[in-house]
């Protein structure tokens, strides 16, 4: 009886250099000797059987000389018998994968019928190390508790991703990855200022609206929605006076009122400007009429005409 405190089989890895050192190294005809040295054989199988009588008795020495000898005694019997289940696969010319698969199987002989085999469980031979393959209901038990685990895991990170918005209720939000810091001698160095921009101040990024503030905002407004209902204030005021509204976001200032004795030109609300030329010029003809009135008529000068003898015809 195993004791319990040894591991499974199937969690174990066993070898042993100075046994390969002794057979002449690991082939064919010495892979079955050297699997039952190991811990997975049993020493009630066929194969231990075959080699007890072949030591003891020298006519039966042959059937373990090579593998085919060996492996072709044991299916003559019934019962318990590990042979080679698969050879290393060839992967280049004189070079294989150095695997070899081993069988763990029950024999059964039947009246003209074929053998009955069952087999148990299959080990694996790679290099020097032998190891148990694992069996079907490990591998499913194995693959269900790492489901679970992680399933376990990514409930509550799931849970800590989620957030309540007014506008759009409960939505995920992925968290974000810190970006990995670089080596300091591949650092980027500042680009070389232009001389336009020489003098004058960097211009700071602006600031970011925090998850906060968003939050914060988003209730506000849902708050004042509530409370006013359909009633929304003008986001974009009128301010003036009738006949000078302008809209405060607009930026424009108002024109201001025009004021006593400047003459300003045609707007809104002050009629055309009264061209006072016209009546210069009546002062202008009222002052001629008065100096003639007053003053007596210059003479005209009567122009001499040149005295001369006519022309002969």
């Amino acid at each position: 009886m195993a004791n319990s405190n040894e591991p499974p089989l199937d969690e174990i890895q066993w070898r042993s250099p100075q046994i390969i050192a002794g057979m002449g190294g690991l082939h064919s005809n010495t892979i079955l000797f050297y699997f039952a040295e190991s811990p997975f054989f049993e020493r009630t199988s066929n194969n231990a059987v075959v080699m007890n009588q072949a030591l003891n008795n020298a006519s039966m020495y042959h059937y373990i000389a090579t593998r085919d000898a060996f492996e072709g005694r044991l299916k003559t019997m019934s019962g318990l018998e590990f042979i080679v289940g698969e050879e290393p696969a060839i992967s280049a010319p004189g070079m294989g994968t150095g695997v070899w698969v081993i069988r763990k199987q029950t024999r059964r002989k039947r009246f003209q019928e074929d053998d009955e085999v069952i087999v148990h469980s299959s080990y694996f031979v790679v290099g020097e190390n032998i190891y148990m393959a694992p069996s079907l209901m490990d591998i499913l038990a194995s693959r269900v508790m790492t489901i679970s685990s992680v399933i376990a895991k990514a409930l509550p990170a799931a849970e800590n991703a989620r957030r309540w918005r007014p506008s759009m209720g409960h939505v995920y939000q992925l968290p974000t990855t810190q970006p990995t810091a670089r080596p300091k001698g591949i650092e980027s160095k500042p680009d070389t200022p232009m001389p336009d921009a020489i003098g004058k101040p960097a211009a700071t990024p602006a600031p970011k609206n925090d998850e906060a503030s968003l939050e914060r905002a988003a209730e506000e407004a849902f708050m004042v929605h509530m409370r006013y209902g359909g009633e929304y204030i003008d986001e974009n005021p009128i301010t003036g006076r009738p006949g000078e509204f302008h809209l405060s976001s607009t930026g424009r200032k108002p024109i201001p009122p025009p004021q006593l004795g400047q003459q300003t030109g045609i707007s809104t609300m002050n009629g055309p400007t009264i061209n006072t030329k016209l009546d210069d010029k009546k002062d202008a003809s009222s002052d001629k009429t008065t100096r003639s009135a007053t003053m007596p008529k210059p003479k005209r000068r009567k122009s001499k005409m040149s005295t001369g003898t006519p022309a002969a015809s």
